[in-house]
């Protein structure tokens, strides 16, 4: 059983997007949507790969379109801003959506696995690891997981705070 993630700490986050605004006003002119969310299922999950966006590994991220609808979100657009958070629901970074492409479980690349940053970082062990994953959260929203499914593979940068910014 996966640990719950805790709550987001949602005035820190409305915070970091304020001060991200306030100077870089062109830019959130431009694409005024964003969202707060963790990478992964569990805090310790989240701290580890937001560990990976902060050293600079990790700059890709892939998620099922199943998830978003089951959330009620909106699929990321280009230019689209994320706030992450950490294990704890403490928001870090702001991460705004350079790529994004569908595709499904086969159609997945070599580089894709590697810009995701995790484990070795090849295809190999990225479709192992997230095959898991995707059974794992599937099987909590009382689903299946099937490799036919879209899932949304997105690139991004680091933006906020500056001393994070890529």
């Amino acid at each position: 059983m996966t640990t719950p993630l805790p709550d987001i700490d949602r005035a820190a986050a409305e915070a970091m997007w304020r001060a991200y605004a306030d100077a870089h006003p062109e830019t959130v002119a431009a694409t005024q949507d964003w969202t707060v969310e963790y990478f992964g299922d569990s805090p310790t999950l989240a701290d580890e790969l937001l560990g990976l966006v902060l050293d600079g590994t990790k700059r890709a991220t892939a998620a099922l379109v199943v998830e978003f609808i089951a959330e009620g979100e909106a699929l990321p657009r280009i230019g689209s801003h994320w706030i992450a958070c950490d294990g704890a629901g403490v928001p870090r970074v702001v991460l705004r959506s350079t790529e994004f492409r569908l595709a499904t479980f086969d159609e997945v690349d070599e580089r894709f696995a590697f810009d995701e940053g995790e484990d070795d970082r090849t295809l190999a062990t990225w479709r192992e690891g997230h095959r898991r994953y995707w059974e794992r959260t599937a099987a909590a929203r009382g689903g299946t997981w099937s490799p036919e499914q879209q899932i949304v593979l997105e690139r991004f940068t680091v933006v906020w705070p500056p001393e994070h910014r890529d």
